[in-house]
């Protein structure tokens, strides 16, 4: 996306960007101007988040789309005024779109329907099909795509507290950083074609770290 017109010129306070920011920051509830310190400030909320949530759900619950809108507004309710609230305005990554706003709120409710539904709670007896689920779930999160920001950390987040349901500690996603995030983002983009492999590939990678790491403590 040309970083000129990153954000739409509207009325909505999600499209505006935080006056003096140069148009690097969205408006925020904190007056950040500086991308570096609202990327640290995201950071802190998102450990404080986690930290509460590890604690919120029990081995049997069944996600919700509201519970996708609750763990947004935990993370960044103390940032943006629009924090846990479905985008209103179409957002992408270089050439690739994400779905349109006007379509998020059913589509959500469809995937509350349907994968979570089917795929939550995670106490599934195998591997591979608890891994299954994790790639699912998150590879359509992240292709619908529902908020204006921190996308993909709330699915990273709905993956660990998955994952927890499962027996497994909270999962260790460093390997799709850096030069690895190439091959993360094919792997999203392979579902828009129903093909998870690429992302079952990941978690398994990343669950295997995270268990050797354990065993190593």
């Amino acid at each position: 996306m040309n970083p000129s017109n990153r954000y739409d010129i509207s009325d909505l306070p999600e499209a505006q960007a935080e006056p003096g920011s140069r148009g690097r920051v969205l408006r925020n509830k904190v007056g950040i101007k500086s991308k570096r310190k609202m990327d640290e400030a995201e950071r802190v909320a998102l450990k404080t988040a986690t930290d509460k949530l590890l604690g919120m759900y029990d081995a049997g619950h069944c996600f919700t789309a509201e519970d996708i809108q609750g763990i947004h507004k935990i993370w960044l309710g103390e940032i943006y005024e629009w924090s846990g609230e479905y985008r209103q305005v179409n957002v992408s990554k270089g050439d690739f779109h994400f779905a349109a706003a006007l379509h998020i709120p059913q589509l959500m409710a469809d995937f509350s329907k349907g994968l979570l539904r089917q795929h939550t709670p995670c106490r599934f007896k195998s591997k591979e099909r608890i891994i299954q689920a994790l790639a699912e779930v998150h590879v359509e999160l992240v292709l619908i795509h529902p908020f204006r920001e921190g996308n993909g950390r709330v699915a990273r987040l709905l993956a660990t507290l998955m994952a927890l349901q499962a027996g497994l500690p909270p999962l260790d996603f460093t390997g799709i950083v850096g030069k690895r995030k190439k091959a993360y983002l094919v792997a999203v983009q392979a579902g828009m074609e129903r093909i998870y492999t690429p992302m079952e590939k990941i978690f398994e990678s990343a669950i295997r770290k995270t268990l050797k790491a354990r065993e190593q403590q």
